[in-house]
């Protein structure tokens, strides 16, 4: 792939993330007051996610709805850290953070201290409408803060029209994504669909592409072994959550045979 966030992938074609999906942590209104059996889960999903043959994981407190806006509250940040710490003690893979739905620098604090690779962040620039009200980008808060860390070594993966959301503004994607590569120094991008598991569109990955210049370009939802191959035309690598769950029902475990289904679909296409 062109400029490999991470040094393993700079011989993989098209890296494949896997997403750890953290159950309810303390805290969130469904906690299920069993840390032990939280833990217990990631680390079955990691396990799947590394036998089924993904390039790379990514930590997300997916289920701690309703999401703050920005900033999570510390006991969050503390649990996902251990957690993420437990994952990277059980795998050699790059590991990516996550803390939604848009604390970018809670993510990369907890990227810096467990040695993770990536963060993800939803919304690096500019302004979006969510179900939790308006959220505004903070590139220039986020970038000096891991220089002031130390953390450059930490990519920052930036979404383009976001998923669950809707832009304030009727912009052209070229647009977005130039201000996001080149003027929020964003290190990767990504392209979505309209939601969790929902395809993205083959034609906007070719626009983000065409835009992002050596930037790497990565999908972000609905990738599957019928879809990958023309995904992955425009697209750099991909991340997955959905369709790796037991049934494709996102409060299941994680399979290991649909990790194989993916990732040996996504090697017959680039072989092809």
């Amino acid at each position: 792939m062109k400029h490999p966030l991470c040094p393993s992938w700079s011989d993989v074609r098209k890296p494949v993330i896997g997403m750890l999906h953290l159950p309810p942590l303390p805290g969130a209104p469904r906690y299920s007051d069993d840390l032990a059996e939280v833990r217990a889960f990631v680390l079955r999903d990691a396990q799947a996610l590394a036998e089924g043959g993904v390039h790379g994981l990514m930590i997300e407190n997916f289920s701690d709805t309703p999401f703050f806006a920005g900033r999570v509250p510390t006991h969050t940040v503390t649990h996902m850290t251990a957690l993420a710490q437990a994952v990277a003690a059980e795998t050699d893979l790059p590991l990516g953070i996550n803390v939604l739905r848009n604390d970018g620098l809670s993510a990369l604090a907890i990227a810096h201290a467990v040695g993770a690779s990536f963060i993800r962040v939803n919304v690096l620039s500019g302004a979006c409408l969510t179900d939790q009200g308006v959220i505004t980008g903070n590139a220039a808060e986020l970038m000096r803060y891991r220089k002031q860390i130390g953390a450059q070594a930490v990519k920052v993966l930036a979404d383009v029209r976001v998923k669950h959301a809707a832009p304030l503004a009727d912009r052209p994607v070229e647009e977005e994504v130039d201000e996001l590569v080149q003027r929020a120094e964003a290190d990767g991008v990504i392209v979505s669909g309209i939601g969790t598991g929902h395809p993205t569109d083959p034609d906007q990955v070719r626009q983000v592409q065409q835009s992002a210049g050596d930037c790497p370009v990565f999908i972000g939802s609905g990738a599957t072994p019928d879809t990958v191959a023309e995904l992955a035309r425009f697209a750099d690598g991909l991340i997955v959550g959905s369709y790796f769950k037991r049934d494709g029902l996102l409060d299941q475990p994680v399979d290991r045979a649909r990790v194989q289904a993916l990732v040996q679909a996504l090697d017959r296409s680039s072989q092809g």
